[in-house]
């Protein structure tokens, strides 16, 4: 539906609210709101807008009434239109055209989406086509604006089952599948028809929904209507109601099944992190990772138990736990935030290694993240097995050690030791060896150790790890795992964040920018130390793979080391 361009005028979208206020306007519509204040003048100039935003009356002339408009009034009346156009409020609509209910409130061109809804031909298929839930959809989109959908007989889909298709823009055809038992259900993202079929089955696998028989009447009217409304904003044109903008839960990239609860009546959006989709890039910034670890420990959709604090202390050392196929896992750092993320890396470890069929991999949030764990854990282990650095008072290969005075100052070094010997009621005995002659690092105090590039670095990040352990016992925790941060993650942490400029490196922030400037070369001195090659892991068994597509919907990497020299 198209007009001339003089022909086009603002309307009020429908469904918007106006509250008068003393000296201003209060104006809500269905996504936005916009409060107006300062002037007694503004709830009498909205009589005036109100007229001209309004639906066209064949009695009145618009034109004539704007003539008519002194300037100073016309230029509020400007100020007044521009405020609204620029929280959705108004929509550009030919003249004389009413303006669609729905579609009016949300499209920017109503009338293209309602020529959309009525050229949808909608069909809806049901193993039984005269059950309650085939009916129920039938319904809901009937009521959006499509033509009476044809409901046909498809006997090989599930009882409870519905599958509703209609032609979308260009010609393609769209789907959403909607399942409802008796105790709940899920509406899946909008996809082509056999994609909703594959997807609707995938989710029934995991989900398990009770049988369809009698389905609650409020869980039926709620899941027909939300398949209804995702299919018809497809079809239109219109944003999804599962789209991740609005809700920081959601993911960009993977899909978005509305699952539904019976008792009591409840209905969210959930990420689907394993569904199918392209691998995602990297994580930017340890928001987005934190983002993308809640998907991955989705309590519905979700592969990994999500970490979190729990009744956990937080202090001195940020503490978070979560079960693993091999037992309870406690991770600690100097915040919540950075002990959430490395929990969440070693638990797909754990998962990898319970099901992947082969070498387990080290699991980051990007590939330098992933390589930085890597590389520090082949260092430690080959101190564990005594053929490189050692935890005691040789020295080999040209490893030395460091004395306390390298690190003993250090802020954060000091710090972290001061609180371990508090917690130990002694002082611990810190070792600090210089490895290689390189910039790298080893420190072990108590049962922490750690490599980073400076001495400072490698005490202060024992000592968090020997903290861990030792909170972890004391909160009651029977962790069989423990992880740490480590200055891998540093780069990620500092990403996208300036630290003050009046804080040093006693401030969290502010260290993590500095290990972050120091991670690259100390990469490129552990290879070779370490003489480490890695390789991009590849699940081997059918079980690895909702892993692995999880993983890839997150942009989280996995890798496997190939060799290096012992």
């Amino acid at each position: 539906m198209t007009a001339e361009p003089d022909a086009v005028r603002p309307r009020l979208r429908p469904g918007v609210a106006v509250t008068p206020l003393r000296e201003g306007l209060h104006l809500r519509g269905r996504e936005s709101s916009v409060t107006l204040e300062g002037s007694r003048a503004l709830p009498a100039l909205w009589q005036v807008l109100a007229a001209r935003l309004g639906p066209q009356r064949e009695d009145v002339d618009a034109e004539a009434v704007d003539a008519a408009v002194e300037p100073r009034v016309a230029a509020a009346l400007a100020t007044v239109t521009a405020r609204l156009r620029e929280h959705g409020l108004l929509v550009d609509h030919p003249d004389g055209v009413r303006l669609p209910p729905w579609p009016g409130a949300v499209a920017d061109d109503p009338g293209g989406a309602e020529a959309a809804l009525a050229a949808a031909r909608p069909v809806v298929a049901a193993a039984d086509p005269d059950g309650p839930s085939a009916r129920a959809v039938a319904r809901a989109l009937a009521r959006g604006g499509t033509a009476a959908p044809a409901v046909v007989a498809e006997p090989g889909l599930p009882a409870g089952r519905v599958v509703a298709t209609a032609a979308g823009p260009a010609g393609t055809e769209l789907a959403v599948a909607v399942q409802c038992g008796a105790d709940g259900g899920f509406v899946t993202e909008p996809a082509d028809p056999a994609r909703a079929r594959t997807d609707a089955a995938a989710l029934t696998a995991r989900l398990e929904p009770a049988p369809a028989a009698d389905p609650p009447p409020v869980l039926l009217a709620l899941l027909a209507a939300a398949g209804a409304q995702r299919l018809l904003c497809a079809v239109a044109g219109l944003p999804d109601p599962g789209e991740p903008a609005d809700d920081p839960r959601l993911l960009d990239g993977r899909p978005t099944v509305l699952i539904a609860d019976a008792a009591p009546p409840h209905a969210e959006h959930h990420p689907w992190a394993a569904g199918p989709g392209a691998v995602a890039a990297p994580p930017g910034s340890l928001a987005e990772a934190l983002r993308r670890v809640n998907a991955l420990g989705d309590p519905r959709l979700g592969v990994l138990d999500a970490p979190s604090a729990g009744d956990l202390p937080q202090l001195p050392v940020a503490l978070v736990s979560c079960a693993t196929p091999a037992g309870p896992l406690a991770a600690g750092a100097v915040r919540t935030d950075l002990a959430r993320l490395a929990a969440a890396c070693r638990s797909a470890e754990l998962h990898l290694a319970a099901v992947g069929g082969g070498a387990v991999p080290v699991v980051g949030v990007d590939p330098d993240h992933a390589l930085g764990l890597a590389l520090r854990r082949a260092v430690l282990a080959r101190a564990a097995r005594g053929d490189g650095p050692l935890p005691d008072d040789r020295v080999v290969r040209g490893d030395r050690a460091v004395p306390e005075s390298a690190w003993r100052e250090h802020p954060q070094a000091g710090h972290w030791y001061g609180v371990l010997a508090r917690r130990l009621g002694r002082a611990p005995v810190l070792t600090v060896r210089q490895l290689s002659g390189e910039s790298v690092y080893l420190a072990q105090v108590e049962e922490g150790r750690a490599v980073e590039a400076t001495p400072a670095d490698a005490a202060a990040h024992a000592a968090l790890a020997a903290l861990t352990r030792l909170m972890a016992r004391d909160a009651g925790l029977a962790a069989v795992h423990h992880t740490v941060l480590s200055g891998a993650a540093a780069p990620l942490a500092a990403a996208g964040r300036t630290p003050a400029a009046w804080t040093d490196l006693g401030w969290a922030d502010r260290w993590l920018a500095d290990i972050a400037d120091r991670e690259t070369d100390l990469q490129a001195a552990l290879v070779r130390i370490t003489g480490l090659r890695t390789a991009r892991w590849r699940p081997a068994t059918p079980e690895a793979r909702p892993f692995a597509d999880a993983l890839d919907g997150c942009g989280f990497t996995a890798l496997t080391a190939e060799g290096g020299r012992p």
